[in-house]
């Protein structure tokens, strides 16, 4: 038995919460067990260097953590002058897994950054975070169409990402903190809708895992990130009703 008492196959409980950010073109507020991340979607009317004139656009990610948003206070980054090598790495992966499914020509010379901010950890916080970082950019995308600014919401597909790992349970999905410490093998897969990878990330702490128990984990991760699109739709519709 895990130590949550769910099953090898069971997620966390997920909400997402949109509107959260009242300012913000779009936010979600995603909770995963006892992870919360708040993502915001901000629009610029313009994109970096590299892409001015070429009618392109950008969308791009910033990741943190608040000091207590683990069991003991961690220091603020802005206050050390840098950023750490963990939180450089997570944005990245949440930029690139957000622009898999976005087509940057149809959005044009324009940007959008998502903030990705951990209120509380508990295990996967990357994963809540490009599961929750869709919403939101789906809802700035969304207000952009209703403006006229786009004849249409330029995203080619939807994507989520869920942790996996092998424990004494066995293989299972969704790790929390206790188990993610614990785990002889940790992975993290970024998923598309319609079948797609991402990104998968794997790591065996103290001996190699053999590629029938990667499959397991794979099969788990499809399974866990149709639960997280079905609550990234059902949060989508709401929001477009209310």
């Amino acid at each position: 038995m895990r130590p949550s008492g769910r099953a090898f196959d069971v997620m966390r409980s997920i909400t997402i919460e949109t509107g959260f950010a009242r300012h913000a073109e779009g936010s979600a507020l995603i909770r995963v067990g006892g992870t919360e991340v708040l993502c915001t979607a901000s629009i610029e009317q313009r994109v970096p260097p590299f892409l001015k004139g070429k009618g392109t656009g950008w969308v791009t990610a910033e990741y943190g953590m608040l000091p207590r948003a683990t069991h003991t206070r961690g220091n603020r980054e802005a206050a050390k002058g840098k950023q750490s090598g963990r939180t450089q790495e997570i944005q990245r992966l949440i930029g690139r897994s957000l622009r898999a499914v976005t087509d940057l020509a149809a959005l044009g010379e324009m940007s959008i950054t998502l903030d990705c901010d951990v209120l509380n950890a508990d295990g996967g916080t990357r994963c809540a975070s490009i599961t929750g970082a869709w919403v939101a950019l789906r809802l700035a995308l969304g207000k952009l169409q209703a403006q006229r600014v786009l004849k249409t919401i330029p995203l080619t597909g939807q994507v989520a990402a869920v942790s996996c790992g092998l424990t004494e349970a066995g293989a299972v999905l969704d790790l929390d903190y206790v188990e993610d410490s614990s785990a002889a093998a940790d992975t993290n897969f970024v998923l598309t809708a319609d079948g797609g990878i991402v990104e998968i990330q794997g790591t065996a702490e103290e001996k190699p895992f053999s590629e029938e128990q990667f499959f397991q984990l794979l099969a788990l991760a499809k399974q866990g990130t149709q639960v997280l699109f079905a609550a990234q739709n059902a949060a989508i519709e709401a929001a477009e009703a209310a």
